[in-house]
């Protein structure tokens, strides 16, 4: 990805190693996280469990520690306190199992850099620092534009994308990692219904694969249908779990267009 104008690739160059056992795709104990000369943690006490193939939603307002907890899994941001273990093991240790999408307005759109050879970043876990892609690498970006429906706008600079393009692009990254953990963050937030529905199509695809996939997300409408678990979060912390969570508990209150979500 492109963050404040130049590329950033988490776990970019470290030695591939193979996984082992059906360890769970995530798990936390007692986890918190935080940032750089903050006053109180992003994080606080967070325990969960994400079995292999499942599609779990984070939910909660905005500052409610979503995208802390897609970092830190991703590598980008340093457990505090507590654990954290990817496939099993310490975050990193498997650089080419885990793809991360980063909101859409974290990245600076103006890089000079093709739609094709931004998705083709995705490949660059798998190749480290001293190796060109390949013919498959390329193949795999391609497989990837065509999937979500961006063939046409391959050549096209990033930011000659809509909003909804550029998501779609940030989601084909990812999907040309041929990663098994996928960490989204807000991929369908203020996107248009086209690639609303080319998104969820994606993400349903991708557990059919045995991918896992976590999403950030505010659409409490769709837990149900689109995810298998829920992770409510309000400050840092973990006050409801479950996709039927806001039905089943009637004192909860989840207003997240109102930046609000209060349990009683």
């Amino acid at each position: 990805m492109i963050l404040g104008g130049r590329p950033i690739f988490p776990y970019g160059g470290r030695r591939l190693v193979s996984a082992a056992g059906d360890a769970p795709a995530l798990e936390a104990h007692d986890l918190s996280v935080r940032y750089p000369g903050a006053e109180r943690p992003a994080l606080q006490g967070v325990s969960l469990t994400v079995p292999l193939g499942t599609r779990v939603a984070l939910v909660g307002p905005n500052g409610a520690g979503k995208s802390t907890l897609l970092k830190t899994a991703a590598g980008l941001l340093p457990v505090a306190s507590g654990a954290l273990s990817v496939f099993g093991a310490r975050v990193g240790t498997f650089p080419h199992r885990v793809a991360y999408l980063a909101q859409r307005g974290e990245l600076d759109w103006s890089f000079p850099i093709s739609v094709r050879r931004l998705v083709l970043t995705g490949r660059y876990p798998h190749l480290g620092w001293l190796r060109w892609p390949t013919r498959e690498d390329w193949r795999k970006a391609d497989e990837a534009l065509a999937r979500l429906q961006l063939s046409d706008l391959a050549e096209r600079q990033i930011g000659e994308l809509s909003g909804g393009q550029q998501q779609r692009a940030l989601l084909a990254r990812a999907l040309a990692q041929d990663a098994d953990l996928l960490l989204l963050d807000e991929p369908l937030n203020a996107v248009d219904a086209a690639t609303r529905e080319v998104v969820s199509s994606v993400l349903r695809d991708l557990q059919r694969e045995d991918k896992t996939v976590i999403v950030a997300t505010h659409d409490l409408d769709r837990l149900q249908t689109d995810f298998d678990d829920a992770l409510f979060l309000m400050d840092g912390r973990v006050v409801a779990r479950g996709v039927g969570a806001v039905s089943e508990h009637s004192h909860a209150v989840f207003d997240l267009n109102g930046q609000t979500m209060v349990t009683a």
